[in-house]
């Protein structure tokens, strides 16, 4: 199946523009590179973080349906690599969803909930997944502010727009050290089990964060899978960045060639302009397809959201065209293009281009021969691989404590040409729902709340607690 068209439909009306400013200071990568060769190993980069270290509750509050926290602590990331991270991110906030009364003193599940791209403040996740999971589950949840977002978001950031590539970077390390202050915490308060999990970027954080604690914890990574490199060299994401810059500050700064891309290298990936490629094959190329969804959707409005999920790892044969196109029906009862299409109506060129729906052979601003000139596109796939690959971390205590569910037709994270998570984390189950990214992220909450309850049953059956 192609990926999903919903997804490059609702990308390509977003206004959010990424690393607007380039790659970021050379030095500030060096020292990235550097330090990530210690964050990837579990025993060195756990100890770099006290199990004691303070955090303190800035808010405590009984809501109608819940007991609501709030918290903060100063960074690690901040203290082990100075001056690198801007000021407004460097203290970390956090919101946890507690029931108001424990059925049990002895078990406190709790489960850690990164946010995604474009996930800021605590609202979205609280409301779409962290009350129902408390009410269908009994598993109380704490959220993450990521760095660069709501309350850590730098004043002259406009959006999730990160000014640099270093900066996802920065955030990635963040997290999973921020992970470990948290998880510990827990800990100590008396809570458990204890899990992760996330949604999009917050699955693949998610996935970082579990790679360095130090004990079994079940992992549920929703929309994401074994690196961030092709989200941002193949997905539809691609689009939101700007080459051009970062090809001319590539080749003006001799310290991106000769210094910075021979820290890296890409995993597993024998020509690095595959993803060139695959991109120019791939993504969607008429408006003529964005009509067609666009008006089919109106007719679907009152009819009941159908789907299909696969679990497993079915190689989705059975999956038709008609299927698809049921699935983005769905999902536009819920996202209203309506509301968008006079961005397109009587638009100039400049307007449309690169707005596409249906593949082509050649995409004009990712031909072959254009990308085989951009040694910026494999600088990219080799640092986001260098960074983000989950083979360059440690594999999780108990693999078999990790149930990733995946959209088939995920047009935001592709997986071609990547290292399967079943690979690199033997024991790991892969689910897969026959959707794109944006209507899996639509019609299937429900689903992602129970596996991750799933999960943290796999945990009880294999690591008993005395609940007497």
């Amino acid at each position: 199946m192609p990926p999903s068209r919903l997804d490059a439909v609702y990308r390509s009306i977003l206004l959010t523009k990424f690393f607007t400013k380039g790659w970021g200071n050379p030095e500030n990568l060096r020292r990235i590179f550097k330090f990530r060769k210690v964050v990837a190993n579990r025993e060195a980069c756990y100890k770099l973080i006290p199990r004691d270290y303070p955090v303190k509750i800035t808010k405590d509050e009984e809501w109608s349906d819940c007991h609501v926290l709030e918290g903060q602590f100063e960074s690690p990331f901040e203290k082990n690599l100075p001056g690198i991270m801007p000021e407004e991110t460097k203290t970390a906030h956090f919101q946890m969803i507690l029931p108001k009364h424990w059925e049990s003193q002895k078990m406190k599940p709790v489960c850690l909930h990164l946010a995604g791209t474009g996930d800021h403040y605590f609202w979205r996740r609280r409301n779409l997944v962290a009350k129902p999971l408390l009410k269908e589950s009994g598993i109380a949840s704490i959220l993450l502010e990521n760095p660069f977002y709501g309350l850590r978001k730098p004043k002259d950031q406009i959006r999730s727009s990160l000014h640099n590539v270093s900066d996802i970077f920065i955030m990635g390390g963040c997290l999973i050290m921020e992970s470990i202050v948290i998880l510990n915490w827990l800990e100590q308060q008396g809570f458990g089990p204890l899990g992760l999990t996330g949604l999009s970027m917050g699955g693949h954080m998610a996935s970082l964060a579990a790679t360095n604690w130090p004990k079994p914890i079940p992992l549920v990574p929703c929309l994401s899978w074994s690196t961030a490199s092709p989200v941002f060299t193949q997905g539809v994401m691609s689009a939101s960045i700007n080459w051009a810059l970062l090809e001319s500050q590539y080749f003006e700064n001799e310290a991106y060639q000769n210094d910075l891309a021979k820290m890296v290298k890409i995993v597993n990936q024998d020509d690095a302009f595959l993803a060139g490629q695959h991109f120019a094959k791939h993504f969607p190329a008429s408006m003529k397809r964005f009509h067609k969804i666009k008006t089919e959707s109106k007719d679907s409005v009152d009819q009941k959201p159908t789907s299909n999920s696969t679990y497993g790892n079915g190689n989705g044969n059975g999956v038709t065209e008609n299927q698809q196109l049921a699935e983005e029906k769905a999902a536009a009862t819920l996202f209203p293009l309506s509301l968008i299409s006079s961005k397109f109506k009587n638009a100039q060129p400049d307007v449309l281009k690169g707005v596409c729906l249906l593949p082509v052979s050649k995409h004009p601003l990712f031909s072959d021969d254009k990308w085989r000139e951009r040694e910026a596109l494999q600088f990219m796939r080799g640092i986001m691989d260098e960074c983000t690959h989950l083979s360059n971390f440690e594999v999780p205590v108990d693999t078999e404590l990790i149930i990733a569910v995946c959209a088939r037709d995920d047009a935001y994270v592709p997986r071609d040409d990547c290292i399967g998570l079943e690979q690199i984390w033997p024991g790991a189950e892969i689910r897969f729902v026959d959707a794109g990214h944006v209507s899996a992220y639509l019609l299937y909450q429900k689903m992602f709340r129970s596996t991750i309850a799933e999960a943290f049953q796999r945990y009880l059956k294999k690591y008993p607690i005395d609940n007497s």
